[in-house]
């Protein structure tokens, strides 16, 4: 159960595939879905026995469409069938801990609660995930999938799954190879802007501005501005730390090492007066972009202004 379905796919997709060989699944393995199905058919299939086989598996998909039926399983989980393997996929949701079918379910079945992972995590997931498959992928183009991608495991997996197949194996996974398999641009992206930003080039940061300008609705402005928002309040927060020693830094402000010499960078860049300014300025482009004491603004020219104000 829980908030990442991917996990909860994965397992699935492993007990689907390893507990029965191909012979035995014909008669002792169904895959159910919740929104077909009462959590009544359910129990009758699992009090079943196998047959010609040691164990049947029964995987209950969309599992949370039974949420308000699934305190049914109360009964079973007191007396489950030991040759059944039964499995729930309750995705997005997690079941009330008060309820004694959760308590049950911990005493009496393997109970895997599958949490959103942060978006701090996301980049060494990524990495383990590329690792195990056999590539490395330099810290840009893990960025620039970070980004384009957010924390959705299942569309990063799909990604990496797809350059597996191009990628002779012990390939590095360059920026160059995201843009040109991913169409991800590696000029032109939030990643380059923060940094342009950080590194107070504006040439650079303008010429990023512009482009998204003209590709608003593969450049979200809200993404943008959360983005740099993120940037800065985590600067402050660097500003302010007395250990600013890198294992101190990189545990407070939950960033990767690579990451943290741009907090380094922008600290001599904006002190803390101007990061408190570029704050509020962030706030008000926010407020803007929104229609709040300006309407009709575009896009290009909202970017504009807030680099016109950082680089003041």
């Amino acid at each position: 159960m829980g908030e990442e379905a991917y996990y909860i796919d994965k397992l699935s997709e492993f007990i689907d595939d390893t507990i029965l060989t191909e012979d035995e699944k014909s008669f002792n393995q169904m895959v159910l879905y919740g929104r077909d199905v009462t959590m009544q058919e359910i129990l009758s299939n699992a009090k079943r026995f196998p047959l010609m086989a040691e164990k049947q598996v029964i995987i209950v998909k969309e599992a949370q469409e039974l949420s308000r039926s699934i305190d049914q399983l109360e009964s079973y989980l007191e007396n489950p069938q030991p040759s059944t393997v039964l499995v729930f996929c309750y995705k997005y949701k997690t079941l009330d801990k008060r309820k004694k079918v959760y308590k049950l379910l911990q005493k009496n079945s393997v109970l895997f609660e599958s949490k959103k992972l942060r978006e701090y995590q996301i980049e060494p997931w990524l990495k383990r995930v590329i690792a195990g498959k056999g590539y490395q992928i330099e810290p840009k183009a893990s960025a620039m999938l970070v980004e384009f991608l957010g924390t959705d495991l299942a569309k990063i997996s799909n990604e990496i799954d797809k350059l597996s197949i191009i990628l002779p194996k012990n390939s590095l996974i360059t920026a160059d190879v995201i843009e040109k398999n991913i169409g991800i641009s590696k000029d032109f992206n939030n990643f380059e802007l923060i940094k342009a930003i950080v590194d107070r080039n504006s040439i650079s940061a303008y010429k990023i501005v512009k482009h998204f300008s003209l590709n608003p609705k593969n450049n979200p402005l809200v993404l943008t501005l959360g983005l740099v928002y993120s940037y800065f309040s985590k600067l402050l927060l660097y500003h302010g730390l007395k250990d600013k020693s890198p294992n101190n830094a990189i545990k407070v402000l939950k960033v990767s090492q690579y990451a943290l010499k741009d907090y380094d960078i922008g600290k001599k860049n904006y002190p803390m007066r101007k990061v408190s300014q570029i704050i509020s300025i962030l706030k008000d482009v926010d407020l803007k972009a929104k229609g709040v004491g300006a309407q009709n603004i575009s896009q290009g020219d909202l970017l504009k202004e807030m680099l016109v104000k950082i680089f003041n």
